[in-house]
């Protein structure tokens, strides 16, 4: 619930609450620049951003691209593993990393 409420803080992020489950799947709104930087790299834009969140934070995520989503959209799918007490940390990290991306291609 803490990682949810977090995501959705984030600037063009939204999560819906897990029920059941050890993952989120956040809606990533991606700034067109990131969209033009993504294709040039021959990249989906939402494996963009996830490579660049591993290489800045060392947190993985898989994008969504590989589970079919809606065209146009991007979404990565996180699991729920860290301890209680490194929770804080990883909010902290891809916070940190968001806001320096969208800045980025703002």
């Amino acid at each position: 619930v803490k990682l949810v409420k977090a995501f959705n803080e984030l600037e063009g992020v939204t999560c819906n609450e897990t029920e059941g489950a050890m993952y989120t799947f956040p809606n990533v709104t991606l700034p067109p620049k990131a969209v033009e930087a993504a294709k040039e790299a021959g990249m989906a834009p939402d494996a963009f951003y996830c490579t660049q969140m591993l290489d800045d934070t060392g947190i993985v995520v898989v994008p969504g691209s590989g589970f079919g989503q809606k065209e146009g959209t991007w979404h990565f799918r996180t699991t729920i593993l860290p301890p209680e007490d490194a929770v804080d940390d990883v909010i902290e990290k891809t916070a940190k990393f968001h806001a320096k991306f969208m800045d980025t291609y703002r």
